[in-house]
């Protein structure tokens, strides 16, 4: 009887850790933050380093999102960690609350160390909030 109970203790053990895992793994599947910066209408360009340690800057993609003002973006530098770093060009307005289309890492991860926007805030707001978005 102590037998069986024990057998019955340690599945349903095994079953909790498994389901445990496989919930973690659907959560790093997700948008989060990796950085963000308050940009102001009398500068041209930030330099937004990313936060975190190395396992938090490891991506498969990126975008940016803008709040506060709509900001017309010309360029962007993504800064990757053993890579070449990528620029993407002409990326038009972002009206507040919006995001850019995501943008792949090199390989099937990447590490994003930094990312440099050269803007233009549209209107009569002086600042704007810009976060950058990784995708696990």
């Amino acid at each position: 009887m102590k037998i069986q109970n024990l057998a019955a203790f340690c599945v349903a053990a095994a079953s909790a850790v498994l389901l445990g895992a496989v919930g973690t793994a659907r959560a790093a599947d997700e948008w989060f933050v990796m950085g963000e910066q308050t940009i102001n209408s009398t500068d041209p360009s930030v330099e937004i380093k990313t936060e975190g340690g190395r396992w938090e800057k490891d991506v498969k993609q990126v975008k940016l999102s803008v709040e506060g003002a709509d900001v017309k973006i010309t360029s962007v530098v993504l800064g990757w960690d053993n890579r070449k770093d990528a620029t993407l060009t002409n990326l038009g307005t972002l009206k507040a609350g919006g995001q850019t289309a995501a943008t792949d890492a090199p390989g099937r991860k990447g590490r994003l160390t930094s990312v440099k926007v050269q803007y233009e805030i549209l209107g009569d707001k002086p600042t704007a909030t810009v976060k950058i978005l990784g995708f696990d």
